[in-house]
């Protein structure tokens, strides 16, 4: 993956360990795909505690889920940034999205009572 959106320069690392939360979407994603594989055999072959269908469907969704990996992990950031970073139709004229200890909206509404650290009283 890029560093930074090519179009319109944005961070896809928002802050340190930004990406660690996609692996629950990813995990949802991958629930979902095994549902619906599982209604489509249902559907076309057919389930049976009498004979392997079922492990013939374990064996098939597994391969499937190995093979879409890559595919579903792009699709999990992309899913998962976009809870973040919403489609900004005016992005060259506003600010970059960022959630660093460097950037105001890191920190929220300013406080007069409490000044931050290296700001002075």
């Amino acid at each position: 993956m890029h560093k930074d959106c090519p179009e319109c320069g944005q961070p896809y690392e928002l802050e340190v360990g930004f990406w660690y939360g996609t692996g629950y979407v990813s995990y949802l994603l991958t629930v979902l795909f095994s549902l619906v594989s599982l209604a489509i055999w249902w559907l076309v072959v057919g389930l049976s505690i009498n004979d392997d269908r079922i492990l013939w469907w374990l064996l098939a969704n597994a391969i499937l889920l190995i093979g879409l990996q890559p595919w579903i992990m792009r699709l999990s950031r992309a899913v998962y940034l976009y809870f973040f970073v919403r489609y900004d139709p005016n992005y060259r004229e506003n600010p970059i999205k960022s959630f660093d200890y460097r950037s105001e909206s890191y920190y929220g509404p300013a406080d007069p009572k409490s000044p931050r650290e290296g700001q002075g009283k």
